[in-house]
This record gives structure tokens, sequence and C-alpha cells, in this order.
């Protein structure tokens, strides 16, 4: 028999029939008060709710307030906002309070951190605060400085699913490798991120892509992706961004080709930055499968790396665009751009260089440029 905060949605706690619903078994009759001698002080008899009255029939007037109730009102909960606050009842469960508040985002999750409870055990007598992630604890009033964590998780998870769905959709048509979709970011789904940054015309970081924010309106709104501002050039360029570890190709100011994966340069080693520098020199080492190997290291014509680098391209000395067999998200080489075999492949056959029969040193016969920028942040 009790009421545990004004109604909010369709959660009660408990259960209080009204007044006129209750058990008529005690009821309150008006006593009837006897004539009493003039000039003498009248004396007021209530009757006892459970027998008849022995006053007589007659009655000068009715007794003043002296009936009582048998229905209990619990006080409202002395808290900050009552509406948006429960009292747990003997055998509550938090699965039970959030399926009763009727609200999607009310979940055993959000309920537990909205409260801060360390897991899902309540006991009864304890207040929870049901409204969940409005910016108030609704029991102190103590307003909140950060979103509830059950509740951005959830958003961030619809959000990162949708970004990477259309991360595939329009990187994979250019060589990219398909992500897994699903829903949590890393540095795959950031290096992808980042490369929609840059061919979007937007700052370029690595960072995770606020749900809502204009730049993920802008992403997902995007049916095919441009040529990067200021990266197109006349004829075939490739073009290496250090910040996304990404490598573009293209031809002019209008057409993109491949971009794929890659991991510059690291620390101490960095893969120099350059403008449109036309490529020097290509290995398709074809006595070795692709893979110009040497035992000598480091030496000026191959430096920084020397060794397990397939088919080569040169432009800036030993510092070459090569596959590799490991291809890490972040620099990790000894100065040159690593991309995965079949990658380079693309690469080399795109430049015509596929069936070549030798090494060249032809900046003509090659035929592109290669433009570095940016620079890696560990964080």
């Amino acid at each position: 028999m009790f009421v545990v905060r004004a109604p909010r949605t369709t959660w009660l706690i408990g259960c209080c029939l009204l007044a006129s619903a209750c058990s008529q078994a005690a009821v309150v009759e008006p006593a009837a008060i006897a004539p009493e001698p003039t000039n003498a002080p009248t004396t007021v008899v209530v009757a006892p709710t459970t027998t008849e009255s022995t006053t007589p029939a007659s009655t000068t007037s009715p007794p003043s307030s002296t009936s009582t109730s048998t229905t209990t009102t619990v006080p409202e909960l002395d808290v900050f906002d009552p509406a948006c606050v429960v009292q747990v009842q003997q055998g509550d469960s938090l699965a039970a309070i959030a399926l009763a508040e009727a609200d999607e985002i009310i979940t055993n999750a959000s309920l537990q951190a909205e409260n801060g409870l360390p897991d899902e055990l309540i006991v009864p007598d304890q207040l929870l605060d049901v409204c969940i992630d409005n910016g108030f604890d609704d029991i102190t009033g103590e307003q909140r400085l950060e979103r509830n964590g059950a509740v951005v998780a959830g958003e961030t998870l619809v959000s990162v699913t949708a970004q990477q769905t259309k991360l595939n959709a329009l990187l994979v048509p250019f060589g990219y490798p398909e992500m897994p979709v699903d829903g949590v970011s890393g540095p795959v789904t950031q290096r992808a991120l980042c490369a929609s940054r840059l061919a979007l015309g937007l700052p370029v970081n690595r960072s995770d892509m606020a749900a809502g924010s204009p730049d993920e309106q802008l992403l997902l709104a995007t049916t095919a992706l441009p040529v990067p501002p200021d990266v197109g050039t006349d004829g075939r360029w490739i073009f290496i961004d250090l910040t996304c570890q990404i490598l573009l190709t293209g031809e002019g100011s209008d057409q993109l080709v491949n971009i794929v994966p890659t991991s510059t340069g690291e620390p101490g080693y960095e893969t120099r930055l350059q403008e449109r520098t036309r490529a020097f020199r290509f290995n398709p080492a074809l006595d070795n499968g692709g893979w110009h190997d040497s035992s000598d290291w480091p030496v000026p014509e191959d430096n920084p790396l020397n060794g397990n680098m397939y088919k080569p391209l040169y432009f800036d000395d030993g510092q070459a665009i090569h596959g590799a067999n490991n291809v890490p998200t972040s620099p990790q080489s000894k100065g040159c751009a690593r991309l995965k075999p079949g990658d380079h492949d693309r690469l080399v056959a795109w430049l015509g260089l596929d069936t070549i029969d030798g090494a060249t040193y032809s900046k003509d016969r090659i035929g592109a440029t290669v433009t570095v920028r940016g620079g890696f942040e560990l964080g």
C-alpha cells in the first residue's frame, strides 16, 4: 500500500487503492449529541467506529472534524525531480524497471550508468534516476557534466556502422580493402575516415567522426569520391598522405584511379616531403619473382631500406614505393612507402610497367610524379 513517485510513464512501484474502492468494513457515523441544561457547557462525544451510538436520536449539530480514514498516503519522494525517480521494491530488478518504463533508451546498461552502479544489483528502498541522459542527477539535482556512457555507446555503434558501410561503398571501388562492418572504430576505420576527409576537402585527421556531425552528414551524403583538392595535376600522379597512411593515384584533376593503404617511414627514417617529384627508377626484379633483395644495407642506391622490396619504384634517392607483406596502419618502414603486393601490382600495371623486361631509369618511361604531404601523429 504505497506510492513511490509522481507518475511519469507506466511504472508503478506499489499499489494504493483509491478511498472510494477500499474496504467498507470501518465506517464512521456522526455521533448524536444529547441536550444539555441551559448555560451548561456542551460536550461533543465521538462514537467509536466499531459500535453504535447510545445517545438519543435527536441532535443539535454534527460533530466538527472528528472522522478518520483507513487510506494511507505515502509522502512524495524528497528528491530533485520526483517524476524521474523510482524507489526499488522487494523483488525489483533493473530489467523489470527498464521494461516498465517503456522507453527504448532505458536499458539495464543505461540505468546502471545513470545511477553509477558498479553492477546490476539493486536493493529495496534504493532510489533510481530513470530520466536517462537528461543532464541532471534527478535525485540530488546535481548537473551531469558527461553524457550517459551507455547511451553514447549505443549511438556510436549505430553511427560507426553507418560510416563503415559508406566508406566501403566509396573506397572499395578504388582498390581499398573492404573493412568489417562491426560498429567498432579502430585504426583501420580511422585510416579510411582520414582518406575520405582528404578526398572531400575536410581537415585531414584520423579522428573518429562524431555521430550527427557536419562531417558525418557530408560523408553519408557522398555518392562518389572526387580527386582531393590541390592533388591532381597534368599527367599521371601518385599522392602519399603521411597523416592518413594512404596512397592515391590518378590522372589529371578529375580522374581518381587508386586509393590503397600504405605504411611510410618510421621516426628517424621519415619519408621525405615533396611536391610532384618525377619517379626515376623502376626495378621489376625479374630474376627473383619481383623481390629485390640485398645483403648490403644501407647503400646509396637503396638507402635507407635495402632488401625485401617488391618491384621498387624510386622517387627520392633510395626511397621507393614497393610491395611488402606487412603494411601496418602506422609508419613502420625505413623511409619507403609500402603497399600490399597486389596493390603494388595494380600501380605497376597502371603505369604500363608490368610488361617491362628489366630495370629502367627513364623518367619518361615511368611517366609519373610523386607528392608526399602530411605528418603522422601517434595517439
